[in-house]
């Protein structure tokens, strides 16, 4: 059986690489965005993508557009591997009798 990842089953994280995972591949999102869909603190945001990032499920990329600085966020192929096995696990313990 699929084991549960433990740096994507806590709930933010769960949700940032959901949301990231059904995007097409190459494809990222803007950290304001991100924050707002769902409902956290920018630092409380920034902490959960930078654990995410150190395990390379996302990548981070930093740009200027109409000279603001953006922050955009996308999900790794290991990010989206790691994201379907831990589905999988959840599904196998709600199939359990």
């Amino acid at each position: 059986m699929a084991e549960l990842n433990e740096t994507i089953h806590q709930p933010v994280r769960l949700q940032i690489m959901a949301t990231l995972v059904t995007l097409e591949e190459g494809n990222e999102v803007d950290f304001t965005y991100l924050r707002k869909l769902l409902g956290v603190t920018d630092g409380n945001l920034g902490a959960h993508l930078h654990k995410l990032e150190e395990a390379g499920y996302i990548t981070i990329h930093k740009t200027f557009v109409e000279r603001k600085p953006r922050t955009f966020v996308a999900a790794t192929p290991l990010g989206r591997t790691v994201f379907h096995e831990h589905v999988a696990a959840l599904e196998a313990i709600l199939k359990r009798k």
